[in-house]
């Protein structure tokens, strides 16, 4: 049931990732399931860029390089991390939206849309047992430095994922009552 996929759904992280592969066949149904994702005016303007193999460490090293020579004050220990997780992955999709700067959809659709998107590839990375998690750096204003991208293209982050051992903890939601204000 669908309730109870939604409700499944968790932030699991590259440092929980084993080393199995993700079958070429089920990145093709996540992103497949990316592209059913609501969109106004149909513009599809989700994108993907799937890094895998070498591709992941190269990413890595461009974060890790990017972060050293633009903070001021770079912490080792996050410069390593930057390095790390993309290898731990077995597969890493930058989330990029593409925007047609003379179309008058709001910006603020674009990337609903988008994250629509990932919502849906989310959820399919739960029904397939992978683990996933969404990181969106301040590094991703550079990533037209490591991709080729379009004009109007942007980055908006890094689906990370990977299969894991053990289980993912159980989380708890505050009341919707607490949330929701009824009219009639």
């Amino acid at each position: 049931m669908i309730f109870d996929l939604i409700k499944r759904r968790r932030a699991v992280f590259p440092a929980q990732y084993n080393e199995k592969p993700i079958a070429k066949s089920d990145l093709v149904k996540i992103l497949e399931a990316a592209n059913w994702a609501p969109t106004h005016k149909k513009t599809e303007p989700w994108r993907f860029k799937v890094l895998l193999g070498e591709s992941k460490e190269k990413l890595g090293l461009f974060l890790s390089y990017k972060y050293l020579d633009t903070e001021p004050k770079p912490k080792e220990i996050k410069a390593r991390k930057l390095i790390e997780n993309p290898k731990k992955a077995a597969a890493v999709i930058a989330i990029c939206m593409q925007r047609d700067p003379k179309e008058s959809i709001p910006e603020w659709e674009e990337i609903a849309a988008t994250a629509m998107a990932v919502q849906n590839m989310w959820l399919c990375c739960t029904e397939l047992g992978i683990g996933s998690y969404w990181s969106s750096p301040g590094l991703i204003q550079y990533m037209d430095e490591f991709f080729e991208m379009n004009e109007g293209e942007k980055c908006l982050g890094f689906f990370y994922m990977g299969y894991y051992d053990g289980e993912v903890p159980e989380v708890n939601r505050t009341p919707i009552t607490d949330k929701v204000i009824w009219s009639e």
